[in-house]
């Protein structure tokens, strides 16, 4: 079930030192993201603005382990990233990180507790025990009474918290939310930043937010911005 535990105030969950990423695209360099030194609290709420193209969904690729660093350490929840082999960051990652992305990313074809209960099924947990996890996810973000219904019978904001419940359901450390109130209008999105309200002063999740919205950005505790792959 997801719990209310919060890990020791004093270790950070994100700490990047010296931070570069460059893509190659053919005989090109392209690089995205310059000596980057960035410390992020254990049940902090943080988010990152700028431009297009700054480099704020590699931060995130980086920070959540789905990208390796050009240079420099990350270190999330006392790991070393890049002493994992890919292996161990997928079950690393599995684990510890929840992902809420602008578009939903559900499967149409599944009900919203099938949509919850995916990342659940590479866990030893019971069919049961997957059960309970889903029913406690879909009740905190208010759709209990929703479970069976499919995504197309769903409403943009109601799909977003179908998916902020699959994030929460393994009861992650580190919540990753890449535009999430982008595809929303305003009441949807109201109702989508205050539930990462409850869960980093209730359950001290730990979020990261790239966000384009001025009034997203004011519910995190610190902003930061990234410009042309510098963290300002």
């Amino acid at each position: 079930m997801i719990q209310d535990a919060r890990p020791a105030a004093e270790a950070p969950m994100v700490r990047l030192r010296g931070v570069s990423k460059t893509y190659r695209r053919g005989t090109v360099e392209v690089p995205v993201l310059a000596a980057v030194d960035l410390t992020i609290g254990t049940g902090a709420f943080e988010a990152f603005m700028g431009p297009s193209g700054s480099g704020k969904s590699t931060l995130l690729n980086l920070v959540s382990g789905l990208d390796r660093p050009t240079t420099g350490l990350v270190e999330v929840a006392g790991r070393d990233l890049a002493e994992m082999d890919d292996r161990e960051l997928s079950d690393w990652r599995a684990a510890h990180v929840g992902f809420v992305f602008q578009l939903y990313n559900l499967i149409p074809v599944l009900t919203a507790a099938e949509n919850v209960e995916l990342p659940l099924l590479l866990t030893p947990l019971t069919r049961g025990e997957r059960r309970r996890h889903v029913a406690a996810a879909l009740g905190l973000v208010g759709l209990g009474h929703r479970v069976g219904h499919r995504p197309p019978q769903l409403s943009g904001g109601e799909q977003q918290r179908v998916a902020i419940a699959r994030a929460i359901v393994s009861d992650p450390d580190l919540i990753i939310a890449d535009e999430p109130t982008g595809d929303l209008d305003r009441k949807a999105a109201e109702a989508v930043l205050d539930l990462f309200g409850v869960l980093h002063r209730d359950l001290h999740k730990t979020l990261v937010m790239v966000t384009h919205d001025p009034h997203a950005a004011e519910r995190a505790g610190r902003v930061h911005h990234l410009d042309k792959g510098v963290l300002q």
